[in-house]
């Protein structure tokens, strides 16, 4: 299975963005499906992850900004971004967590002040 991440773009702090991943085949539905994002000099971390039956976690740092979701019938995971602020700026990736499908090359987020 693999993944390609869309939806990123530049965008002013306040703003909002909605991120997808589609994954290749239909083994989507079977894995727990997550977003992480990568910082320069920092370590790639898990952003939200979305288990095949609809549960959601969250990073603490989001603060309740970003809404993790999926559409089984579309291989396709969401990760809808609001009040974005420029430390959420990144290469953001789409994964199973843990993450054991193919990476993608990401889409890149960076927020503005």
């Amino acid at each position: 299975v693999q993944v390609v991440e869309s939806g990123g773009g530049l965008v002013r702090s306040g703003e909002s963005l909605r991120l997808s991943c589609v994954a290749s085949g239909s083994t989507d539905a079977l894995y727990t499906m997550a977003w992480y994002r990568e910082q320069p000099g920092r370590q790639p971390m898990l952003v939200a992850s979305i288990t095949p039956s609809g549960t959601t976690t969250y990073a603490d740092f989001q603060e309740s900004r970003f809404t993790i979701s999926r559409d089984n019938t579309k291989n396709t995971a969401y990760l809808q971004m609001n009040n974005l602020k420029p430390d959420d700026t990144a290469l953001y990736y789409c994964n199973a967590y843990p993450p054991v499908l193919i990476w993608g090359e990401g889409t890149r987020v960076t927020v503005s002040s």
